[in-house]
């Protein structure tokens, strides 16, 4: 497996299998598991409180997939920060929910699986490697300590 801090992974579907092993711990998925999912209740939440949330979130995902590719030659934690803050800017509580977002994944890396998160040298890769796995948890993949994914059930983004 390539060691991202030697050189970058050239795309997501190379990405994919070194982000898994870094959730090797079931609990550690768990805890991502609750904390993407809060946050996508909350996103919910907010976009019937705030109609224009539901279309900074769309602004904000065209942003998001304009950037993904140049994830291979360096970090696009700026287009992250950018999302965020057009979301934060319709609505400031957004920040809540990727706050309550990043706390169960942080709490996941650092206290259960002890390793450094992703998301520092592949923010957006990252990102959606979480939605892809949160997915995965949802067909019932995942869940326990040993599983993983055979060749033919992972999916391109």
């Amino acid at each position: 497996m390539q060691d991202p801090s030697k050189e970058r992974f050239s795309s997501f579907s190379e990405f994919w299998p070194y982000y898994l092993s870094e959730h090797s711990v079931a609990s550690c998925r768990h805890v991502h598991f609750i904390g993407t999912n809060g946050f996508m209740a909350y996103l919910v939440y907010l976009s019937t409180q705030n109609i224009n949330v539901l279309f900074a979130f769309l602004m904000a995902l065209v942003i998001g997939k304009l950037a993904f590719t140049s994830e291979a030659k360096r970090n696009a934690s700026w287009a992250l920060l950018l999302m965020i803050g057009l979301m934060t800017w319709v609505e400031t509580s957004f920040i809540y929910g990727v706050l309550f977002a990043y706390f169960f994944a942080w709490v996941g890396h650092f206290l259960i699986e002890h390793n450094r998160p992703a998301t520092f040298q592949y923010t957006l890769w990252s990102l959606a490697g979480d939605f892809k796995m949160c997915g995965e948890m949802w067909r019932g993949r995942l869940w326990r300590q040993g599983d993983v994914l055979k060749p033919q059930e992972v999916r391109e983004v």
